[in-house]
């Protein structure tokens, strides 16, 4: 089983606590976002964990404690942008912040393991294309040699966020202002050594050298396992996700970024209110076990190979 921690809410920065209880205890619930009186039972013991996914745009709360996961194969999701509080807004200042606990996390557990994130990509007339192309080159400089590879994507529109967006009053590129977009992003990643590559987009940008993206990635697990791995293509999300099959941990309306592009959260007072439920001893992200809840077994298992074993140099 692959852990994706999380599409949903920022666990490394605001739950680290609450994720190394669950390690500790071996196990944790998941509410169906669906139908919330159904709750999984997830086992968490190594045996059944092959890789963890983390997503953050700030993994400093776990720096420090990484060494409670050396039961488990994991990497991370690292979402490093040039947009001000304007945009993320209660993400810590890049500069002096963020890309120091890049590269702190990046010498402690490998770039290999640390992707950084470049996305969602808008524009506005204060984030003008020419605006990304000097941020994505002064933090490209700043992380060369201390990643392999930059995921790159570019907003899109749901229900969550529709109000947001437009009060930010952005703006598409037609698809030839694009591409040239696109090609300078590529050849700054060169440049310093950084791959790039797209999340979940329907342009065909390989001309470039920007291949389309698995963000839960067969590939890298296979190499961070040193084991092949059986894994369906993630049926759950869109068509042009490349991402492997990995169950969920975390909770809608619990992410305290504040981003104004975000799709997790409905608005700031149901994260508010949802946040005063979190206990960091609960089984569950936030809240409790209550009358008409029902609890079942999730059945997981391994997916590695373990009769093979892969030789990388």
């Amino acid at each position: 089983m692959i852990i994706s921690a999380s599409r949903r809410t920022d666990i490394p920065n605001y739950y680290s606590e609450w994720f190394f209880n669950r390690i500790r205890d071996g196990f944790l619930y998941v509410r169906n976002p669906v139908n919330p009186h159904q709750i999984s039972d997830i086992d968490l013991s190594p045996g059944a964990v092959d890789c963890i996914v983390f997503w953050t745009k700030n993994p400093g709360p776990m720096l420090g404690r990484l060494d409670e996961l050396s039961g488990y194969h994991y990497y991370f999701q690292f979402t490093l942008t040039g947009y001000g509080t304007d945009i993320e807004c209660y993400v810590p200042h890049k500069r002096k912040v963020m890309i120091p606990v890049f590269k702190q996390l990046s010498g402690e557990i490998g770039r290999q393991r640390v992707i950084w994130r470049y996305d969602p990509i808008l524009f506005t007339h204060r984030y003008t294309p020419e605006y990304h192309i000097k941020a994505f080159g002064q933090i490209a400089a700043s992380l060369e040699g201390y990643t392999d590879k930059c995921v790159i994507s570019f907003v899109d529109l749901y229900a969550k966020n529709k109000k947001s967006m437009s009060a930010l009053n952005s703006y598409d590129l037609d698809e030839s202002r694009l591409m040239a977009f696109a090609e300078k992003l590529a050849q700054i990643g060169w440049k310093h050594g950084i791959e790039i590559a797209s999340c979940a987009e329907k342009l065909d940008l390989q001309k470039y050298g920007i291949r389309h993206n698995c963000c839960i990635d067969k590939d890298l697990i296979e190499r961070i396992t040193a084991c092949p791995i059986h894994v369906l293509k993630d049926k759950n999300q869109r068509l042009e996700c490349g991402c492997a099959e990995s169950v969920e941990i975390g909770a809608y309306n619990t992410c305290k970024n504040g981003c104004r592009y975000c799709y997790a959260n409905s608005s700031g007072l149901r994260v508010e209110n949802t946040c005063r439920t979190y206990n960091p001893h609960s089984p569950l992200l936030c809240g409790e076990v209550g009358e008409g809840d029902k609890i079942s077994k999730r059945k997981v298992k391994s997916v590695r190979d373990q009769q093979l074993s892969l030789k990388f140099e």
